[in-house]
């Protein structure tokens, strides 16, 4: 079996590969541009879901599976992986324990003043008008109940807040005082602190905040963006903090990434910004190899029963 590898990883991670499977031939490569000339080998393709088009796709006319190092698929061409009946699995729920973090971290920086006390301390400005406030005991609103939801939920209940979760089922989900469906969000808004979005980008989510959205939120809540960035346009950010519609817009993933340099969420003093890295943590290669190798056991095997597989009918 020729397993190829676009997505890059250390000498270390490697070596470990091909210790576990002598059996099996690894190519591993630096990106697609060199491992475009492998596709015709491979029965497997590992990546991390954004370099993998339509002709590349069709070059690989042995593939069985695309494992995906990554949570994000949407970029995957669906349509020729389902005519073909292409495995496809991803690495979703490796993601919890960082994305988390980071989304309590964001509260509790809004919360507690943290940008504007740094500001300060580089002025050497001492000033003790300004007010904070506590998390404990608000409302949690969290867009999407799965592995990362969930443990930010979880978090939450630390600061004894109340944890409402909206999904495409509505159905109950541990850590969660309530769910409801998507199409419920209009219920779930007004009562909210915070609002965190972890959505995938699909058909569904696709622009599914909007103006109206935000009048409804909580003059003082806080909106924090996780998920993927075409959850809402950009200049309906803007709007709902310049006209205070919201208190502040935590953001971590945007329509155009890399951010540009002259885009006016960088100024905004409402709004704070970082370069996509609530996924980021030095455990992410371990834990998506783990998953990797869980699934290649299984497909050596003959076993069916994939974990995280993918359905390309609904693109998650």
């Amino acid at each position: 079996m020729v397993i190829l590898f676009s997505a890059k990883i250390s000498e270390k991670h490697q070596e470990r590969l091909l210790e576990h499977y002598p059996n099996e031939k690894f190519i591993f490569t630096n990106g697609m541009q060199e491992a475009g000339q492998y596709l015709e080998q491979a029965d497997v393709v590992v990546t991390y879901g954004e370099d993998l088009n339509d002709s590349m796709l069709e070059k690989a006319s042995k593939l069985k599976w695309i494992m995906v190092l990554s949570a994000g698929v949407e970029r995957l061409p669906f349509k020729q992986i389902q005519e073909r009946g292409i495995i496809v699995t991803n690495s979703r729920g490796i993601h919890k324990t960082q994305m988390a973090e980071y989304s309590l971290s964001m509260m509790l920086q809004v919360y507690r003043q943290e940008k504007q006390l740094l500001e300060n301390e580089k002025l050497s400005y001492w000033d003790k008008s300004i007010r904070v406030r506590e998390i404990t005991g608000q409302t949690l609103l969290v867009l999407g109940t799965g592995a990362i939801g969930q443990e930010v939920a979880r978090l939450a209940k630390a600061f004894h807040m109340t944890t409402i979760g909206v999904s495409r089922s509505g159905r109950p989900v541990e850590c969660f005082d309530q769910v409801f469906t998507i199409e419920a969000i209009n219920k779930t808004l007004p009562s909210a602190d915070f609002i965190v979005s972890v959505l995938p980008s699909t058909k569904e989510t696709h622009y599914l905040l909007t103006e109206k959205h935000f009048h409804i939120m909580k003059e003082s809540a806080v909106f924090i963006n996780i998920g993927r960035g075409d959850l809402v346009k950009t200049e309906t950010i803007l709007k709902a903090v310049k006209e205070r519609q919201i208190d502040h817009a935590v953001l971590d993933v945007f329509e155009q990434e890399p951010l540009p340099e002259d885009s006016p969420l960088w100024s905004e003093p409402n709004i704070t910004v970082t370069p996509h890295i609530s996924g980021q943590s030095p455990n992410y290669m371990v834990r998506a190899l783990s998953i990797f190798q869980d699934n290649l056991d299984k497909l050596i095997k003959g076993e069916s029963d994939f974990t995280n597989l993918v359905d390309p009918t609904r693109g998650y």
